[in-house]
């Protein structure tokens, strides 16, 4: 990809070769037309006479040799030791002469995780880096379903600040605002199936309510809940909530870790960029009428990164039939 103050791109490169090899320009002139050196002007020219048009396009700049890398043995020797003797960067280095960092690249290079992170005993590796951990993931439907409830502002007739600027925004709205929806949603660990209702609190009675439904609409799919996972809100840790779970199992996330009930937060920040704020609403009924098919087409017809692709329809057998 050529920089993006270049002055050829490959078509130009193409008509600068042209005009030096197939029309006869002296290169100090076919330079001074198209704005480079001479010495660029003679490059292209030369590559055009060996290899025609293909010769017009980038090569890497990677070297065809490393004079200065280590030999695969020594590369060898130095993963040996580390897993033989479980020696350390520097002492290997000792060792064989070399420059510690050198060392540490190559073990790196090679995968070889710290020590602290193995057995002393049997070198098996006990801890993985961030980078390698992998989120948890149910074995099956409802084995886990995520609870959490989305407060988004309501916005005002005629549009608010997000897409008519504050002045206007706050004209719409009054001076104290309008309010709140609360979002109370579900969604399966395994599928990524969810159930969400736009409701006008949070309150216990409220929230009870809406898994009474949650619960009856995923029994209808063909899974049964086994354990419910939530945060610590006021409502989910009522007696009316704990009554209405029933035999499922309540699972509380840790305090101020809203990651481990990532996947219901993962719907929230999903529905914030492709509904809630995807596009100007001049009102909140107008918003909240495209819910529905927003919703529909998350279950149904979006394709999941975490499911490789497949839809939560397509991994439950028993909403198939209510794809439309």
């Amino acid at each position: 990809m050529p920089h993006a103050n270049a002055p050829l791109s490959e078509t130009g490169r193409l008509r600068l070769a042209k005009v030096v090899v197939d029309d006869d320009w002296p290169l100090e002139r076919a330079a001074e037309r198209f704005n480079v050196s001479v010495t660029t002007a003679r490059r292209w020219a030369s590559r055009y006479r060996a290899l025609g048009k293909a010769g017009m396009v980038d090569r890497s700049s990677r070297p065809k040799s490393c004079p200065h890398q280590l030999p695969r043995r020594t590369e060898r020797r130095i993963v040996g030791l580390r897993v033989s003797r479980r020696w350390g960067p520097a002492r290997i280095a000792y060792r064989l002469g070399l420059n510690v960092s050198t060392v540490h690249r190559v073990l790196t290079r090679y995968g070889c995780p710290p020590l602290r992170w193995t057995d002393p005993a049997t070198g098996v590796r006990l801890r993985t880096s961030r980078r390698e951990r992998r989120s948890y993931e149910m074995a099956e439907a409802g084995d886990l379903v995520h609870v959490d409830i989305k407060k988004l502002g309501l916005i005002p007739p005629g549009g608010g600040h997000r897409f008519v600027g504050r002045r206007a925004g706050r004209a719409n709205s009054g001076t104290r605002g309008r309010g709140y929806a609360f979002i109370h949603n579900a969604v399966d660990d395994r599928t990524r199936l969810a159930y969400c209702e736009i409701l006008t609190n949070e309150r216990k009675e409220t929230a009870a309510g809406f898994w009474e439904r949650a619960r009856a609409w995923f029994a209808d799919a063909g899974i049964e809940v086994r354990a419910v996972m939530t945060d610590n809100g006021s409502c989910y840790k009522s007696k009316l909530w704990t009554q209405t779970l029933g035999e499922a199992k309540h699972v509380r996330t840790r305090p101020y870790r809203p990651q481990t009930n990532g996947k219901v937060e993962r719907l929230n920040r999903t529905m914030i960029e492709e509904w809630a704020y995807a596009r100007p609403y001049r009102s909140e009924s107008e918003r909240v009428a495209e819910f529905a098919t927003w919703l529909h087409t998350y279950n149904h017809h979006r394709g999941h990164t975490s499911l490789k692709g497949a839809s939560p329809a397509d991994l439950v057998p028993n909403l198939a039939g209510q794809n439309t």
